[in-house]
């Protein structure tokens, strides 16, 4: 599991070059990596969530897209179309944004309930469906979505089908009173991001997410597992309860983050 380590500290140091002080929303994001599974940043404006999301893709060999969410955003604009090329006189598949490793979808629910349902397959499936036609997403593929929960004019919040599909559900905060001070330091002459580069490459991430899966679970843990979800579907104060997915997707995460701490096995 060192390798893993290794990775993880290279990552976050190469990230925290422009974003200070959240070594643990990092390494979260990285949990979401090892998983293959999403995350959804969920804070107020000007905390650095885009910002956040554009670093870890530099530090990524990876390709990246952004796609912009506004309430005239179509499916076909985050799939990708058909179109009919008058030279060659055939229709030509134009991908769409999501055909990326690492895909940043800000401000998500500024989009039509219609365009966020075309990221369930995508999302879940790894996978997209144009004109009858589907075609594999490539891995690693990591959905990296942001929102602001203080202004609700002009939103549409995501239902619940959407919220599941999301492995982690994290917020940044507001910075230290020193934090703060070396934001201002370290963005005075230029930014940072500008000359970030990458230090884990697509293949190597790849080879991390089947080492994870090594990673020692006892039973005793993976009861601890199903009984915290269990727990969720019967408690008065939860209207609904976590599912199969949301216990699977707590199991790879307990491995990946046990990885990125060094141990080869999980702790409650």
């Amino acid at each position: 599991m060192s390798r893993i380590k290794q990775a993880a500290d290279r990552l976050v140091d190469n990230v925290s070059k422009v974003i200070v002080g959240k070594k643990e929303t990092v390494e979260l994001v990285l949990v979401a990596l090892l998983c293959e599974g999403h995350v959804l940043i969920e804070d107020v404006p000007g905390i650095g969530k885009t910002m956040l999301a554009k670093a870890i893709a530099r530090s990524l060999g990876c390709s990246f897209k952004r796609i912009q969410s506004t309430p005239d955003l179509l499916p076909s604009d985050v799939t990708g179309i058909h179109y009919f090329n008058q030279k060659t006189s055939e229709f030509e598949f134009r991908p769409g944004p999501i055909m990326s490793n690492i895909v940043l979808v800000d401000e998500i629910n500024r989009a039509t309930p219609r365009t966020q349902s075309s990221l369930l397959e995508c999302m879940q499936e790894q996978q997209v469906t144009v004109d009858l036609e589907t075609m594999p997403l490539p891995r690693p593929f990591l959905v990296i979505a942001t929102q602001n929960p203080v202004e609700l004019e002009g939103t549409f919040p995501l239902p619940e089908a959407q919220l599941d599909r999301f492995l982690l559900r994290i917020g940044l905060g507001y910075p230290t009173k020193d934090e703060e001070g070396a934001i201002l330091s370290r963005f005075q002459h230029s930014n940072p991001l500008d000359s970030l580069t990458s230090v884990i490459e697509a293949a190597e991430l790849l080879e991390l997410q089947k080492l994870c899966r090594h990673v020692y679970v006892d039973d005793s843990v993976r009861d601890y597992v199903t009984e915290i979800t269990r727990a969720t579907r019967c408690h008065d104060g939860i209207k609904l309860g976590a599912s199969p997915r949301a216990s699977l997707g707590l199991h790879l995460a307990s491995q990946a983050l046990a990885a990125i701490r060094g141990r080869n096995y999980v702790i409650p």
